[in-house]
Order: C-alpha cells, then structure tokens, then sequence
C-alpha cells in the first residue's frame, strides 16, 4: 500500500475562528453540551479520520468576552464519546506541569480499557504564571525544569502502565485465582520531580501505552518529541518552514534510536471551504470582520510579551522585541508569529486577522479540490505525514471537509475508505509497546 495520510480532527468549540460564535447558525453554549461533541466525534469517524483531540488548559483565561470559554474536563468528555463511537482514536490534553503521574496515568489507562484501545495523551508542560497560581505557585517554573519534569513524568506513566504484565489477570475460576501477583511490578521509582511506590490500579491498556502526542516546537519541545513522542502536533506557515521542522525531528527522532517512521508530525490547518474559491474567501472576510479588535489586541500583546499600549492597529510590529531564548512561554508560537509579521510586513490589524483563525496554524481558503491540492503538497514534499484539521466552524466546517475532501483524498488514493484496524495505535501504523520491566 503507498503511503497515507494521518488526518487528526481538532475540535474547539464552535470552531477555532475566533469569532465562530457570532455567526447566525452557531450555539455560543454549544461548547458545553455533550450531544455538540457527540455529533462532531460522529462527524470525523463518518469520514473515517484517525483520531480526534481535544485541547485543555489548568486555567481560565482572561477575556472570556472574546469567545466561548470555561471547558469541560476532557478524559470525561471522552469517556463519553467513548460510547458513542467505535473507530475513532480520543485524545485529550493533559499538563504535566500541574499533575502527578500516577492520577494521570490511570485516567489515561482507564479511558484506554473503556475505549477498548482509542485513548492518546497530548503531553503539554503549560505556559504562563496563572497557571502556576492555581497550584500554589508564584510562578512559572522554568522553562527547562518543566519539560526535565515532563520526561521523568513520562518515564513514570510508562512504568506504571508497565507495572501489570498483559497475562497478570487470569480471572481462573476453577483454582480461585484471580491474577498472579508474580506478574505485578510496582514502579519503584525515586527521581528529581517524583517517588512513586506501587503498581498502577488499573490492569495494562488495550495499547500497552496510550499514544503520546506532543506540540511543543522549542527546542526543549523537539527533545522531547524525539525521545517519546508518536505523533507531534505542528504550527508551521510555508511549506519550507514546515519541511525544515519534519526533517529536523525525524534527524531528532533516528538519533534517540527510533525508527523516524514512528514519529508522526501533523502540521495544522484551518480550511475555510466554499463551492467556489469565492465563496471561501468571503467566509474568512466574513469571520474576520466579526473579529473584535480590543479584544484580539490584548491577546496578541500578553503573547508577544507587551503591553497593549505598545501597539498600534495600523502600525507593523515594534522594532525591539525580545528573542526566543529570553521567553519563558510558548517559545515556538511566539517565533512564528513575530517571523510571520515580519516576513509579510503585516500591520497589528492584519496579523490579528490572520491570527483570528488558528492562532499561528496555517489557515487556507479554497474550494474542496483547492484544500486537498494543498494537503497533498504538503505530504508529497517532505512537509507533514498528515494534518490537524481545525476548522474554522463547527459542526458547518467539519462536515464539510469530511463530505468534499476526504473523497477527494481517497480516490487520490491518500486516505482510508474504510477502517482496517482496531486501536488508535494501528490507525497511526504504530506498533503496541512490550512490557519493559524495567522497574522490576
């Protein structure tokens, strides 16, 4: 079989279109009722997508007046679309800045067992003071300590998930044994950020490990990508860029010993889709008038480290920004945003509104035809080996993109018709991890 796409359906509220709410056909509640998330998981699986994604953040970010906000918890949430899908992959956001490894690695096992085999965990360190303020901190730990946190954090969910051999329940009725204690290995571990004793409380998941995304593009983010990581979730703006940031990671990847094959990097896009290239546009124009800019303005400054007052609509960015390496948060976005501004010269009005629709991913207007050209390139050329579809509104946009351009996909010979596997790990080609025992 030739190669084939990996496509991710990241859903966000009502849509990522910051102004998604605003229009006639979108519920601003919507981002609370089950049935919206049950209608949209059922969405991407009728258009036989690998896997959906949820993002999450321990804090309530300011501005609530600039779109829906205050999510629900997603494990939960996918619990219950666990129920109420059969093929598609679930995969939650979950800090491990602001966790411990054992709570977390049962939730994800448990979301596993009750999957039957669909659950990822998108590993994220969390940016900004305001998080830290709700876990009695003053402050942000340091950029580097929160990602050596994230890699033992990780080492730790492993061995816990490890800590039940796959034959260690027998349920054998006739001696009156239930398991073999012999097959139990508690983790054991003593380390820089944890001490964790025992087993885990919840047998091994159907996938041995939950499938580990990451979405960190730092360079702290692409170590810790290429050490754990089976799918990486990318901001990328030119297909330069974006073949620069792929090749650098399978490199990463080959050079912690993996085969690069196991890594796979999903580029995001947001596809604003019309019948006509017109159409399409005048979506986006539509969107991006509903933008507003008071609102936008003070996002972009707590982003790019400013005060609002430093920033003028009709004027391109200040000349003297800090670099990368003097940010503690979202280094990688931070980058993206101030080289996008630079390179197209764009006042603050303009990058706002290109900002408006994915917040730094690729946004791309076009008809059905136009959008799968666009991911095919991508693919083709050494940029992505799949893409996080974001679209613009929901449910409208995904169901478009499912109905027009995933056939266009398949008879292009790029996309499954059908699901042949099982778990989300098969889906993304993966192997299921062996017990370690490393611990033992």
């Amino acid at each position: 079989m030739s190669r084939q796409l990996h496509l991710n359906a990241f859903l966000m509220t009502v849509g990522h279109h910051e102004a998604a709410w605003r229009l006639p056909e979108s519920d601003p509640f919507a981002h609370l009722s089950i049935k919206h998330y049950i209608r949209l998981a059922q969405i991407a699986e009728r258009g036989r997508l690998d896997s959906l994604f949820l993002a999450d953040s321990p804090v309530l970010w300011s501005n609530i007046g600039r779109r829906p906000s205050g999510g629900l918890e997603p494990t939960v949430l996918l619990t219950a679309l666990a129920t109420a899908t059969e093929h598609i992959g679930l995969i939650a956001t979950a800090s491990t800045s602001y966790n411990e490894p054992y709570n977390l690695a049962r939730r994800f096992a448990s979301l596993d067992h009750v999957s039957e085999g669909r659950a990822g965990w998108n590993v994220v360190t969390t940016a900004g003071p305001d998080a830290a303020r709700n876990f009695n901190l003053d402050d942000q730990p340091a950029h580097a300590d929160r990602y050596r946190r994230a890699a033992e954090f990780i080492e730790v969910s492993r061995k816990l998930w490890d800590s039940w051999e796959d034959d260690a329940a027998l349920g054998d009725k006739a001696t009156g044994v239930w398991g073999d204690d012999a097959k139990i290995h508690p983790a054991g571990h003593a380390g820089e950020f944890f001490q964790v004793a025992g087993a885990l409380n919840v047998p091994r998941p159907p996938q041995g490990h939950p499938l580990l995304v990451q979405a960190g593009s730092s360079e702290d983010g692409k170590e810790l990508a290429a050490k754990y990581a089976d799918a990486v979730f990318t901001a990328q703006q030119t297909l330069e860029d974006a073949q620069a940031f792929y090749g650098d990671l399978k490199r990463r990847t080959l050079a912690e010993g993996r085969d690069p094959d196991t890594i796979k990097i999903l580029p995001g896009i947001v596809p604003a889709i019309g019948s006509t290239e017109a159409e399409a546009l005048a979506l986006e124009e539509e969107l991006d008038r509903l933008i507003k800019p008071e609102y936008a303005l003070k996002q972009l400054a707590t982003t790019l480290h400013l005060d609002p007052s430093d920033l003028h609509l009709d004027r391109q960015l200040p000349d003297d920004l800090p670099d990368e390496d003097q940010i503690e948060a979202a280094k990688s976005r931070y980058t993206l945003i101030v080289e996008l501004a630079r390179r197209e010269k764009l006042t603050v009005r303009q990058l706002i509104g290109r900002l408006g629709g994915g917040r730094g991913h690729r946004t791309f207007a076009g008809t059905p035809e136009q959008v799968a050209d666009a991911i095919q390139h991508w693919f083709d050329n050494g940029a992505a080996d799949g893409f996080n579809i974001m679209a613009p509104v929901l449910p409208s946009g995904l169901e478009l993109f499912v109905e027009h351009v995933v056939p266009i996909l398949q008879r292009r010979g790029l996309f499954r018709t059908e699901y042949t596997t099982r778990t989300l790990r098969e889906h993304y080609g993966l192997p299921r991890p062996a017990v370690t025992l490393a611990q033992a």
